[in-house]
């Protein structure tokens, strides 16, 4: 048995020969002059061949990260509309603006007219992608393209996602059995599924079945626990998945696979994870340097208001705990009013209380103290704007734009073995837990959401961090 995600390239391809040619058909529709040229049929035009050259890989990366070619997703029909429009919201703006300004396309007819073009173009699209990818996909299922799934976990959590797998979704996912540390090999879990190994013997037991996918499925572990049964199946060439109550707070805040209406989220590591990393640090460094220099008389005009709110420099400068635990020097502006001792007690209990879940003053949140913060300082870090002089950490290469938050010493001497987990990978100025939440969230859940951002991280998850930080930024959501 094959699994089916092979032909995701294809249908790709597909969709993207097909997107073309339909919107060239629906533009000659509502052109006023209705000849036929050469130039509306979008596959032999030479200029829809450059288009499509040049729009392939962003199809697919938009398409892809957005869960469109996943078996169950493209089966389940609310998933599959909720990810179909997502996708099409971040792509059709590429393609007009690559149409009007390298292709020197006009727009025709009136805002009326483009309206129910765009409307047209959704309707169709969905339409014919839902009938003919659909059944492409039930078609290479039915023949026997399916993929064997293992269960790793310990209590009821898996044996549901076994019991729905086997009985409310039985297309292309053939349930082989289970690890499970409470039961005896050949033991049976549910359904005639059988425990056929334990963790330590994952290795063999993907070879000898041909796993093609492990599902991690436990709500009994702790958090490190967890994360080592995780870590022990990433090194079997199977795709690895988990889903556990610990975990919920990501599924709440990103769309996430589902099996059966079970949220799974997707721990593979990347088979080119250098070369991202590469992309990611020349991007970093490219894109922090222009930001410096475009917003460069923006800088200035926040430093002289910082200046003139009250005493002291324009910059706080601070020890941050970055990747792999090497401390660096953070810069901000600053919106506090200096004080002659800096060690703020009081401010560290309640970071301390906030990171073990305990209240502050009523809230489960990070608390500051109101009364040291100056009157432009308030609006700059409402909006994150006091925290533009990290591009210069980030040109530094301390830093990356978007990545986990950076920890204190004293918040990282008092972190757990699982919480370090964060600092594989470079702290960035955004990331996963500023765009869904900020200070909304949790600690638990901000590492939670980091996590998830390092185990999914390409260029195209920084893109769509970076896009939703604008927003963030000028509303003030969460900010404090």
């Amino acid at each position: 048995m094959q699994n089916v995600a092979k032909y995701k390239y294809l249908f790709a391809l597909f969709d993207l020969l097909f997107y073309i040619l339909l919107l060239d058909i629906l533009e000659f529709i509502f052109q006023r002059n209705h000849k036929v040229t050469i130039e509306f049929l979008g596959i032999a035009d030479i200029h829809s061949f450059w288009l499509l050259i040049f729009l392939l890989p962003v199809f697919y990366y938009i398409f892809y990260y957005n869960n469109l070619y996943k078996l169950n997703v493209v089966l389940n029909r609310s998933a599959h509309t909720t990810a179909l429009i997502k996708s099409l919201l971040y792509f059709l703006p590429l393609i007009l603006i690559f149409k009007i300004f390298i292709l020197n396309y006009s727009i025709h007819g009136s805002l009326k007219t483009i309206l129910i073009f765009a409307l047209a173009f959704l309707i169709l699209f969905y339409f014919c992608r839902v009938v003919i990818l659909k059944n492409g996909y039930l078609l290479l299922t039915k023949n026997g393209f399916t993929r064997n799934v293992l269960i790793v976990g310990n209590g009821g959590s898996g044996e549901l996602l076994a019991a729905k797998l086997s009985f409310e979704n039985p297309f292309g996912i053939n349930v082989v059995g289970f690890i499970d540390e409470r039961h005896n090999v050949g033991e049976e879990i549910i359904g005639g599924k059988k425990v056929i190994g334990k963790i330590t013997d994952i290795s063999e037991i993907v070879n000898a079945n041909r796993i093609n996918e492990i599902i991690v499925a436990d709500d009994s572990s702790e958090y490190d626990e967890l994360l080592d049964t995780v870590d022990i199946c990433k090194n079997t060439k199977a795709h690895v998945k988990f889903t556990s109550n610990l975990f919920e707070i990501i599924p709440q805040k990103v769309f996430t696979e589902r099996y059966a209406e079970i949220p799974i989220v997707n721990v593979s590591p990347n088979s080119n994870n250098e070369i991202i990393l590469k992309i990611k640090s020349a991007f970093d460094k490219i894109a922090s340097f222009i930001g410096l220099v475009l917003l460069s008389p923006f800088l200035i005009f926040i430093a002289i208001l910082v200046k003139l709110s009250s005493a002291g420099p324009v910059f706080y400068k601070q020890k941050r705990i970055g990747k792999d635990g090497n401390p660096f020097m953070f810069y901000k502006f600053r919106t506090m009013k200096t004080i002659e001792n800096d060690d703020d007690a009081q401010r560290r209990e309640m970071m301390l209380n906030f990171m073990k879940g305990m209240d502050n003053n009523g809230t489960n949140k990070k608390v500051i103290n109101p009364k040291r913060i100056t009157k432009i300082g308030k609006f700059l870090r409402k909006t994150s704007l006091d925290e533009l002089p990290q591009l210069f950490n980030v040109l530094k290469g301390d830093m990356s734009l978007v990545g986990p938050r950076p920890s204190l010493p004293y918040e990282y001497e008092n972190l757990e073995n699982w919480q370090k987990r964060r600092f594989t990978v470079l702290p960035g100025c955004t990331g996963m837990w500023q765009v869904t939440g900020r200070s909304e969230v949790t600690f638990e859940e901000s590492v939670v959401l980091d996590l998830y951002y390092i185990n999914n991280l390409s260029p195209w998850l920084d893109l769509q961090l970076l896009i939703k930080t604008v927003p963030v930024m000028l509303f003030g959501k969460g900010g404090d």
